[in-house]
């Protein structure tokens, strides 16, 4: 929809303010087309400011405000083409977007009214899922597919899709999107990202080495390859793409929050406090950056801060294994063996335990001189020369590249050496994926059973029942009860949401 305004036409306006605006204005669209959406914001800017207010380029300066996180920046676009005379309701999308982007989702719901366009469904859908409303986000998302063919609505969706681990609807909507911008940088993106998650990395990598040569001057795609090497375990060529995206954006988050990761790999943890030590008092404990530090404080000589930082990790997160780990380690540091041995006692009673959880158990055990010392030295010794360790490997090497059988193979193995719920959720998951419902539920139920409380068994009990079609009231009220148990968890919401839906998948 256009608007009638009172203005010349953009052409001629352009031709009577000489020569800078006009090449400001082509200059901004094909910034627009290459993702360099910081350059074009700068030039319509100055472009409206050389010949004044222009509905055309006020619509597409409200757009990359809009892409770029802009909220206060787009509400005040919209009130420019308010004055100039633009009407509803195009103007109420752009409002309710800012708002979305300002934090206040139940004003951008209010801005929508009754508004039916994709557009507006695609800001309906995410205003329901800043309000954790996940079967009101799936919904809209699906209605605003039907109402048409709209790039970042489709884009939006494949996101949601992947979140919930449908890869295979997700495909559906990247597709879709490709269909419409067959070089578009989402649909390229959202193809590498479902490639890497399928384990297909070649594909992966080669998708993102078109993206990169189409968008030479934006890091996205570089960050993209240094996250699929990190996931092969290639740390050099990890590194080395994270360069090639600090080299067009150093300042950029996201580019610090790898060289974080990697040079915390490196076991470079002066590197990690210097850059991180700004952020420290704002660090997310949860966060992959606020664990990184964590550990560079123990390393570094600081065990009783790496204990708080990593006590209050556990206390948020009681089941990631890396935070109780690290903690019982710096409870160990500080002399503390009978609490770091209970602490790592649920890793290394675990038939999936490895060296690093027995070796670091066996320490503790024999500083608060309990007899299961020397039990874990055994299972150690055992353990650097086990099979179950090389079935460990390949079960996870299998799930990676989405080898159900070869999982199932390598994880039902694992299961007869012992019942472990970290096992058998594997299992569940691989014998779900590989068409093997009924032995699907067994496992997970199995998990579940030696897990009651955790969040993570209880959903795979559930996950397993409606992707296998087996007792849909069962799957769905597991589902319900992990995202309770785990509300913050988006993938637990975003599968609840799915299986839900009218067609149930």
């Amino acid at each position: 929809m256009r608007y009638v305004l009172p203005l010349a036409p953009l052409a001629l306006l352009l031709s009577a303010c000489g020569e800078d605006s006009a090449a400001r204005v082509a200059r901004a669209r094909a910034e627009i087309a290459a993702m360099e959406l910081g350059a074009a914001r700068v030039d319509l800017a100055a472009a409206l400011v050389d010949i004044g207010d222009d509905a055309e380029l006020l619509r597409l300066l409200a757009d990359v405000q809009l892409r770029l996180g802009d909220g206060d920046g787009a509400d005040a676009t919209a009130a420019r083409l308010e004055r100039i005379g633009a009407k509803e309701p195009e103007l109420a999308r752009i409002r309710a977007e800012a708002a979305l982007l300002r934090g206040h989702p139940d004003e951008a719901l209010a801005l929508l009214g009754a508004d039916g366009s994709p557009t507006a469904w695609r800001i309906r859908a995410a205003a329901r899922s800043a309000l954790n409303d996940t079967d009101g986000a799936l919904d809209a998302l699906r209605r605003g597919a039907e109402a048409g063919a709209d790039p970042l609505l489709l884009r939006d969706y494949a996101r949601f899709l992947i979140d919930a681990q449908d890869y295979d609807g997700a495909a559906r909507q990247a597709a879709a999107l490709a269909q419409l911008q067959p070089v578009g940088f989402d649909a390229l993106m959202l193809s590498a990202d479902i490639a890497v998650r399928r384990g297909r990395m070649a594909e992966a990598h080669a998708t993102l080495e078109r993206a990169a040569k189409l968008f030479p001057r934006i890091p996205d795609p570089w960050i993209a390859h240094a996250i699929a090497y990190d996931i092969e375990g290639k740390l050099d060529e990890a590194i080395a793409m994270t360069a090639r995206a600090a080299a067009l954006a150093p300042d950029d988050a996201r580019v610090t929050n790898l060289k974080v990761q990697f040079a915390g790999m490196k076991g470079d943890w002066e590197k990690v406090r210097s850059l991180l030590a700004k952020q420290e008092a704002t660090l997310d404990p949860i966060s992959a950056n606020g664990l990184t530090y964590a550990e560079a404080m123990l390393r570094l000589g600081h065990p009783e801060q790496a204990r708080a930082l990593f006590q209050r990790a556990l206390t948020r997160s009681p089941n990631n294994p890396y935070s109780r780990l690290m903690l019982a380690q710096a409870q160990l540091a500080t002399g503390d063996g009978a609490a770091a041995y209970a602490t790592v006692r649920p890793l290394s009673d675990s038939v999936l335990a490895g060296p690093r959880e027995l070796e670091l158990a066996e320490k503790a055990a024999r500083a608060m001189g309990s007899p299961d010392a020397d039990r874990l030295r055994l299972r150690l010794a055992t353990a650097r020369n086990s099979a179950a360790q090389g079935l460990t490997a390949k079960g996870q090497a299998a799930l990676a590249r989405e080898d159900w059988i070869a999982a199932t193979d390598a994880y039902g193995q694992l299961a007869q050496l012992g019942d472990d719920a970290d096992v058998l959720k594997r299992l569940a998951m691989a014998l779900s994926h590989a068409g093997q419902a009924e032995q699907a539920m067994v496992a997970a139920d199995r998990a579940k059973a030696l897990r009651p409380d955790d969040p993570d068994t209880v959903y795979i009990a559930g996950y397993v029942r409606l992707a296998g079609g087996k007792d849909r009231m069962t799957g769905l009220a597991l589902l319900r009860q992990a995202c309770e148990a785990a509300p913050d968890n988006a993938m637990f919401r975003r599968s609840l949401a799915r299986f839900s839906g009218p067609n149930g998948a």
